[in-house]
């Protein structure tokens, strides 16, 4: 089984749960521990993740498609939420460019590596 850094981090963060557990400290001293040791498992795992430019084409070309279709079902939840009258015309044209820009910079990276 191949672990990340994510998945390392929380690893490290239960073994020293585990450790917390075995040797007796004030209990002061085991809040102090037990909060870090969460605060810096949480955070190693919530930045580090992976690298998906470095990932082999297979899997960034899968990645992309996944990207492609949350982005598709965005467009389609602004059009709904924008005919539900959510959103004003400017709010609405200004995500409605910007989700497709991302789609179109998307389709052109999908199109570039299928290309190779």
């Amino acid at each position: 089984m191949k672990m990340d850094a994510g998945k390392w981090f929380l690893a490290l963060m239960a073994l020293a749960f585990m450790l917390l557990a075995i040797v007796p400290l004030p209990l002061n001293q085991a809040l102090i521990v037990a909060c870090g040791g969460l605060a810096i498992g949480s955070f190693g795992y919530v930045f580090s993740a992976p690298d998906v430019e470095a990932a082999p084409t297979k899997d960034r070309l899968a990645y992309l498609h996944e990207r492609k279709e949350v982005v598709y079902e965005n467009l389609r939840d602004l059009n709904f939420e924008n005919k539900a009258g959510k959103f004003s015309s400017e709010d609405y044209q200004g995500l409605q460019a910007s989700l497709e820009e991302e789609a179109a910079r998307v389709l052109a990276e999908i199109a570039k590596l299928e290309k190779k």
